[in-house]
């Protein structure tokens, strides 16, 4: 009961913060700039437990948060000239120059872990400033990448219910035991319920957004799909660590890839889609 309690209060706070966040756009670059810097730092902790892993933990960390800022300021139309890339690609250079120096066991995998931590990490977070101004033409620019994690909470929601009530058939043993195929569907049904409700209150408010029902609909399954495999990633993720979880920096709930590792593919995957609709 004690760890319900702390879990419950844990995710309103968690789910709060980034609701309100994302209704100002300073709070919201403030607040993942923060979670990038900080998911980073724990991805690099774990992978520098591995044999002949060792990766500059705090150079990484500010490199993601210093790429998250670079692509906001792109995003908003600040720098038109890409000036703002220029400190995280210096950065990027420096962790790939020392390894010359470090004399490492094995620096082709610092330098793998190293580009992971951006690659898998810090882009996924950065492309939500793609998603808030880029993809802006509507009056409330903070819908797109609110959206998206609406879609993954109700998914992760509706996936279990429907999977502890009707889960019979494993969804993937090996990694995930506790997924089955019922609760997948089951929580894709409740994300196109909630892809249905957001599209009819856009309309009936007058809000523009250049997306149809349909369009919606095809965005909430796009967050589905990948956000599954997200997860499915981080499990294997964690399994090969032999860990339960990758951090306690969150009670109840575990650490930063924990809470968003649904999120890591399902942004980019988002942004995609949107593109592609762009462009038809």
């Amino acid at each position: 009961m004690n760890n319900f309690i702390v879990r419950t209060i844990t995710g309103v706070i968690f789910v709060t913060a980034i609701v309100v966040s994302f209704l100002n756009p300073l709070a919201m670059i403030f607040l993942f700039s923060i979670v990038t810097g900080m998911t980073v730092w724990e991805f690099a902790g774990l992978v520098n437990n591995r044999e002949n892993v060792q990766i500059n933990q705090f150079i990484c960390s500010v490199a993601g948060v210093l790429l998250f800022l670079a692509m906001a300021v792109h995003a908003r139309g600040l720098d038109t000239l890409n000036l703002a890339f220029v400190p995280w690609l210096a950065t990027m250079i420096y962790l790939l120059v020392s390894e010359l120096y470090l004399k490492a066991k094995d620096p082709i995998v610092n330098w793998a872990y190293t580009m992971m931590s951006q690659i898998y990490i810090a882009l996924p977070f950065s492309l939500l400033s793609v998603l808030a101004f880029q993809f802006s033409n509507c009056d409330v620019p903070w819908l797109l990448p609110l959206s998206v994690f609406i879609f993954l909470w109700v998914n992760d929601s509706g996936a279990y219910c429907c999977g502890s009530l009707l889960g019979r058939h494993k969804l993937f043993p090996r990694i995930s035991p506790g997924k089955s195929w019922e609760g997948s569907i089951g929580g894709g049904v409740f994300v196109l319920l909630a892809a249905w409700f957001i599209s009819f209150y856009t309309v009936h408010n007058g809000i523009a957004t250049n997306l149809t029902t349909l369009e919606w609909m095809g965005m909430g399954l796009v967050v589905v799909v990948f956000g599954t495999w997200g997860d499915l990633i981080e499990s294997l993720f964690k399994r090969t660590l032999g860990i339960k979880d990758s951090g306690n920096v969150l009670p109840g709930h575990g650490g930063m890839l924990d809470r968003f590792d649904s999120s890591l593919l399902a942004i980019p995957a988002v942004v995609v889609y949107l593109f592609t609709l762009a462009l038809l």
